[in-house]
């Protein structure tokens, strides 16, 4: 059995596997601050779903991490939201619990689990994205079946494609990026809102006819649909699919992103031959794809290890 393990910025989510992919336990707890804290709380996580099943130790343990990640070495950097400049996370980890650890970047181990998660749903693409609308903006890319991360690694950083030379600035030093328009940065900064997510609270506005809130909305909406079609002409995947914590809106979301998209198929023939809104989908559970991918790179590197 093994352990996947999603590090996010407020919250630690992991999931125990059993050998056919199946889980056996969850459990979500606060992430911790500084290097020291991020290994505790993995170290409670795997204790925890231990305890939950009674079982005594794992054979592998994958971990999904913000940040810049070097796989080979497992080790993080740059991980500002974790408190975290550098840590040789995986080597240290797999010291604590005696078992071998994998680290991946966390868009890319939410691919892996989408993708798993819509094999056991009944659709198996040979491509797709997982784009991740998060506090920043990003995707992980499946291709014939296996993740790809590219020549160093930043394959899928399209939210730092330039798509307005009079945007905001972003923070990665360019102006008018894409993460600027329909992050969940972008919409805590466009739609204010300390008592909710900011999403939930933009989205239930506009339902309820406040203008301000349907042109923020709409202004979003069109940069998810624009982020699609740049997935969509540059990768050609079959399915897109939505996930991060602005996913939570769920149906609006991808009702609004659809309608996008047609009606920028109207004007070109060419987009319209593509088919984009039926490519673009929604997982039943996008919260657990982070944790379920983790665990599934963790079963190959145990695998490989046997």
């Amino acid at each position: 059995m093994r352990v996947g393990i999603d590090i996010g910025g407020t919250t630690t989510a992991a999931v125990l596997l059993r050998d056919d992919d199946s889980a056996a336990a969850r459990v979500s707890l606060p992430s911790g601050h500084g290097p020291t804290a991020v290994l505790d709380v993995a170290v409670a996580a795997v204790a925890e779903l231990c305890a939950v099943v009674g079982l005594q130790a794992v054979t592998a343990v994958g971990v999904g991490v913000p940040g810049t990640v070097d796989v080979e070495l497992g080790r993080l950097h740059n991980a500002v939201n974790l408190g975290v400049a550098e840590l040789d996370l995986a080597p240290r980890l797999s010291q604590r619990l005696g078992v071998p650890v994998r680290l991946e970047n966390d868009v890319n181990a939410a691919a892996v689990g989408a993708h798993h998660a819509l094999a056991r749903a009944g659709t198996r693409p040979d491509s797709m994205a997982y784009l991740n609308l998060g506090t920043g903006l990003a995707c992980g890319v499946v291709l014939d079946g296996q993740l790809w991360r590219g020549a160093t690694g930043a394959a899928g950083e399209i939210g730092h494609v330039p798509v307005d030379p009079a945007g905001p600035w972003c923070t990665c030093g360019q102006r008018g990026c894409l993460e600027t328009l329909c992050s969940g940065g972008a919409i805590a900064r466009l739609w204010p809102a300390p008592d909710q997510p900011p999403p939930a609270s933009l989205f239930a506005a506009a339902a309820a006819g406040d203008p301000a809130a349907m042109a923020v909305r709409d202004g979003v909406v069109r940069g998810v649909a624009a982020a699609v079609r740049l997935i969509a002409l540059s990768l050609d995947v079959q399915v897109v699919t939505l996930g991060g914590g602005v996913s939570n809106v769920g149906g609006p979301l991808l009702t609004g992103v659809r309608a996008a998209l047609t009606a920028l198929a109207t004007t070109s023939p060419f987009l319209a031959s593509l088919g984009l809104p039926a490519r673009v989908v929604l997982l039943d559970r996008p919260g657990e794809a982070g944790a379920l991918g983790a665990a599934l790179l963790a079963g190959r590197l145990d695998r490989a290890r046997a």
